[in-house]
């Protein structure tokens, strides 16, 4: 990925090497284009106008696309060549005029972007492995290269004779053209051009890391720091250019694969392909910022909140995470089963949620403690495939995948109620009913089962189904239940009476794409044509379905047709996604597409460091593609969104987008004349959305000074709060600040919190900053004028004080004088 200097274009590039130019502050995909061979790093100039990719050895620059449509977007501006390798990083100089790159060929090259006299590409050479990245350091006198090597140096590499961006004097062009290598350049009698009046370098330094043998394998370089992730995950900061180490931390048990530095040099971000973390590093505070990481492997299942503010999901590493909806952020993670998780489920009162999982447990986890307070165990070691939570949440089952039993806990003392047996297959899926409290149990017996469990005859009836159970919903009002088989049938069964309602034929609806190792075509094979999670909305008129496919139906129950059909993945990475395959990869041996192409070079990528002794790699790696999946389907409690959890993780979709709609985007022109004769017909709403609009400062400070402290309530409460609350919020903080109507400051301030606190409350997530910078600011605002009210109040018992001292003194002189 690169994003544009000025945030407004983002480029994303998979691994065939086809593009993506993002509107950045839009969100909306403005071009599409292919670069015809995968593409190991892009980048945009300094000034935006340029793209810089690398095309295996070669280095391709083109013209950044503009925001309108266009038949032919990107422009080839020009194509490098001359190294030997693949080309692993390019660096723009300050000016956008020159550009480094570095490559496999374990050398660095200066070229520039248009042809300038005096100047030749230039090869630095010393390194003895890939160069990992280079970058550009203008100094005052002279200009200077870092560059770094995976095997662990830094070289400091500095011009003989001149600087980058530096204009030439009249002396130094007399010596020009006495024989120095630079040549005149004037226009119009003025010498304005930059130039890099030197081709030639020298080694000044090298420097090493020494990090136990450790590989560097990315680095970043802003300002004065250099920033360094090595393969043992430790990474360092280094103060250039004295070498200086200043801080260095582990932070994965994996290597880093990049890392990032912002533009104040303040934080670092890092990136962990294996393990699946993202992390942000504030390293003068040595705090985190930002720590995400999803999970390793699949997802298996996931459930909502009553709220629908929280997610709940369980995966086959064996970890349970709590994500928030809005944000999309994990904010908690159990890590205490030991085996994959295979099904979740949040307690429908209180906060607490119950996991299922192959290790032979079922635990409940606190979410106001954030811990496990129950584990709920077999009599002999089993393997829960499925998981059921009564409504009043005192009694949690979970059935068996190899004994075909069914257990029954109790939440508050954690004891084993009882097992229950009947079921000749594996206990696929189970739920309770919402209303009276039965437990409807789903087998591959081809039986779906409903028990009394909270009765002394335990005798359940008994349901045939044309095929092996996969899922099980009931409707909200407990009356009906969903079942999905393997033969991709959705029946609707009536338990009052015992009898099938309905039935939904979706086999050509979950038909995906074919994998590489079918025979048949997808329409001819018989896997992957059926549902494996089934949901209700809200109001029961509707089903979601999702199975072993890259498609989510959505039906009409009581017409019994297909509403919407989405497509939950467009990565054609994972297997199970073309319709057809491209018979050129076909050969008697099978596809071509199956053979692993990825490159592993380097001697500690091809062996396996996880059993002592082991030198022929761990027989257990994945040696074929995923395969696209949805193996979990929820509908939120609004039924407004809906959640899908598959081989990319966790999706949600949702009826409330994120892009606002502002209605001064169809045809005001926000210009500052438009916002003072908007102000001088006293339209105040108006002028300060407006004024928002354009973000200038003083426009919008004198439009808040105008408005008459009576008109300010009015104004607050019309004021619109998706778009430019947060605006109003950021701005108050620096008017309390700075001006001098402390009062009328504070007014705006109250009735803001007063009029909209419950969306703030709602919104806390999005707000928290910003309210965080409000009420400081107002504390600071208080401490400050109770000192100074204090500082008053004893001036003037001092005054009073003394006043009275001085009446007492002259009393006394009178009657003296008497």
């Amino acid at each position: 990925m690169a994003l544009a200097p000025n945030s407004s274009l983002l480029l994303t590039i998979d691994e065939d090497g086809r593009s993506l130019l993002v509107n950045f502050s839009r969100k909306t995909v403005l071009h599409h284009h292919n670069f015809k061979s995968p593409v190991r790093h892009a980048v945009f100039s300094p000034d935006s106008k340029l793209i810089a990719i690398t095309h295996d050895n070669h280095i391709q620059l083109w013209h950044s696309p503009s925001y309108a449509y266009e038949f032919q977007p990107f422009a080839l501006h020009r194509e490098y060549t001359g190294h030997f390798d693949q080309v692993v990083h390019i660096t723009f100089s300050d000016d956008s005029k020159f550009f480094l790159t570095t490559s496999k060929d374990m050398t660095v090259r200066i070229y520039s972007v248009n042809p300038v006299d005096g100047f030749t590409p230039t090869v630095l050479t010393g390194h003895r492995s890939t160069v990992v990245g280079a970058w550009f350091k203008q100094e005052k006198k002279c200009s200077k290269i870092y560059s770094v090597s995976k095997d662990g140096s830094l070289f400091v590499w500095k011009s003989k004779d001149g600087a980058f961006g530096e204009e030439i004097s009249d002396e130094v062009m007399g010596d020009a053209e006495k024989g120095h290598q630079t040549k005149k350049i004037k226009e119009e009698g003025k010498l304005n051009k930059p130039l890099l009046r030197s081709s030639e370098w020298a080694l000044e330094q090298k420097h090493f890391f020494n990090q136990n043998h450790a590989k560097v394998v990315c680095a970043d370089f802003r300002g004065n720091l250099m920033v360094v992730g090595f393969s043992s995950g430790v990474f360092g900061i280094w103060e250039m250019p004295d070498f200086v180490n200043i801080h260095s931390l582990s932070i994965s048990q994996s290597k880093i694969n990049t890392v990032s530095i912002n533009a104040s040099g303040e934080w670092l971000a890092f990136g962990c392909s294996k393990l699946g973390q993202l992390l942000v590093w504030e390293w003068q505070s040595e705090s985190y910022v930002l720590k995400q990481q999803g999970h390793q492997l699949d997802m298996n299942a996931l459930s909502y909140s009553q709220d629908g503010q929280f997610i709940a999901t369980g995966g086959d590493d064996g970890k349970v995470k709590i994500w928030n909806t809005q944000s999309g952020f994990c904010f908690v993670t159990f890590t205490d089963h030991v085996g994959a998780v295979t099904c979740v489920e949040f307690a429908k009162q209180g906060q607490v949620v119950f996991s299922a999982s192959l290790d032979g447990t079922v635990r409940a986890f606190d979410l106001v403690r954030y811990r496990n307070f129950r584990t709920f165990t077999s009599t002999s070691p089993v393997q829960f495939g499925s998981l059921a939570v009564d409504p009043s949440g005192e009694v949690v089952c979970a059935g068996t995948t190899d004994t075909f039993e069914i257990y029954v806990w109790s939440v508050q003392t954690g004891r084993l109620l009882d097992i229950v047996t009947g079921h000749d297959g594996p206990v696929s899926c189970m739920s309770f009913s919402p209303s009276d409290g039965h437990l409807v149990t789903g087998s591959w017996d081809k039986t779906v089962r409903v028990w009394n469990i909270f009765a002394r005859d335990m005798s359940p009836e008994s349901f045939d189904i044309t095929s092996e159970v996969l899922a099980l919903a009931f409707r909200p009002d407990g009356k009906e239940v969903a079942v999905s088989s393997l033969n991709g049938n959705i029946t609707f069964w009536d338990l009052s009476t015992g009898t099938e309602v309905s039935s939904i034929e979706g086999r050509k609806d979950i038909s995906g794409g074919r994998r590489k190792d079918d025979v048949m075509t997808a329409q001819n094979s018989g896997t992957g044509k059926n549902f494996t999670s089934l949901c209700y909305t809200s109001d029961g008129t509707c089903v979601i379905a999702g199975g072993n496919s890259k498609f989510v139906c959505i039906y009409d129950i009581q017409n019994r047709v297909l509403l919407k059909k989405f497509q939950t993945s467009h990565n054609l990475s994972l297997d199970a996604m073309h319709e057809f395959l491209n018979s050129r990869n076909m050969t008697e041996a099978g596809s071509l597409e199956l053979i692993d192409d990825e490159e592993f070079s380097d001697l500690e990528d091809r062996l396996d460091k996880s059993l002592p002794g082991a030198n022929k790699g761990d027989a257990s790696e994945r040696k074929t593609r995923p395969q696209v999946r949805s193996k979990c389907v929820r509908f939120s409690p609004t039924s407004r969104a809906w959640a899908a959890a598959t081989t990319e993780g966790l999706l949600i979709f949702g009826l409330d987008t994120m892009v606002i709609f502002d209605p001064f985007n169809l045809d005001i022109d926000v210009t500052p004349a438009t916002i003072l004769e908007t102000l001088d017909e006293k339209e105040y709403l108006k002028a300060l959305i407006m004024g928002f609009r354009l973000g200038e400062e003083a426009l919008i400070s004198k439009v808040i000074n105008s408005v008459p402290v009576d008109d300010v309530r009015l104004l607050v409460r019309e004021f619109p709060q998706e778009v430019y609350l947060e605006k109003l919020i950021r701005f108050l903080v620096v008017y309390v600040e700075k001006s001098k109507r402390i009062e009328f400051a504070l007014v705006w301030v109250n009735y803001l919190l007063g009029t909209h606190c419950r969306w703030i409350k709602n919104h806390s997530l999005e707000l928290a900053s910003a309210v965080r910078a409000l009420q400081k600011c107002v504390s600071g605002l208080y401490t400050e004028i109770s000192k100074v009210c204090d500082d008053n109040t004893f001036t003037m018992q001092y005054i009073k004080k003394m006043s009275e001292k001085k009446k007492i003194e002259n009393s006394m002189m009178e009657i003296q004088s008497e």
